[in-house]
């Protein structure tokens, strides 16, 4: 069934605000997104992106979401395209660790680098992040493995989403060492018994 007229032009309104507020926030960082200039820049007046959004930090978070989900699909791409359990593991991680490298909003969004208030969407809010990461990576793990147990392969699956986002936020090693040291992780944890 076609969705009604006035749910495109929401899912047009919100779509151009996400556009609009991401080249705000690579240009200005956190402090110059200002939700003025999103509705300016998009024609819409303010309250209608505090009905859709709440608040700065609601449309931050969309932004997040929305980016974090073009880039899972990258995710899943880099898994799916080894057939060795640690290879698809390393290579996953390592397309996240260069995606985040040279993505501008993603740099911004997943490190705060210029927008601080922004970490928490990474780690005391960093739910529906590291959620969409380890669903996909636990999609991925019982199409490969579909005798593995699913409670196991999400567990799996999320410990990699956190120390890969834990890395992204405070790294210490080389990207190849980090993506190693995550895939030999998991493939251990996998190989553990129950």
């Amino acid at each position: 069934m076609p969705s009604s007229f006035a749910a495109r032009t929401r899912g047009l309104v919100r779509d151009e605000a996400l556009e609009r507020a991401a080249e705000l926030l690579v240009a200005g960082g956190w402090r110059g997104l200002r939700l003025q200039d999103v509705a300016d820049g998009i024609g819409v007046s303010r309250q209608t992106l505090y009905n859709e959004f709440a608040s700065k930090q609601g449309l931050a978070a969309a932004l997040v979401l929305r980016r974090t989900e073009e880039f899972l699909g990258e995710l899943e791409a880099a898994l799916d395209g080894e057939d060795d359990l640690y290879r698809a593991w390393s290579s996953a991680v390592r397309t996240t660790l260069d995606t985040t490298a040279r993505d501008p909003l993603l740099r911004v969004l997943l490190t705060g680098q210029g927008a601080e208030e922004l970490l928490p969407l990474l780690t005391s809010e960093a739910e529906p992040l590291v959620a969409a990461a380890r669903d996909r990576a636990a999609d991925f793990l019982a199409r490969r493995r579909p005798g593995l147990d699913a409670a196991t392969a999400t567990a799996a699956a999320e410990i990699a989403a956190r120390l890969t986002i834990s890395h992204i936020v405070l790294p210490l090693h080389p990207p190849d060492v980090v993506a190693d040291q995550i895939a030999t992780t998991v493939v251990r944890y996998l190989a553990a018994p129950t």
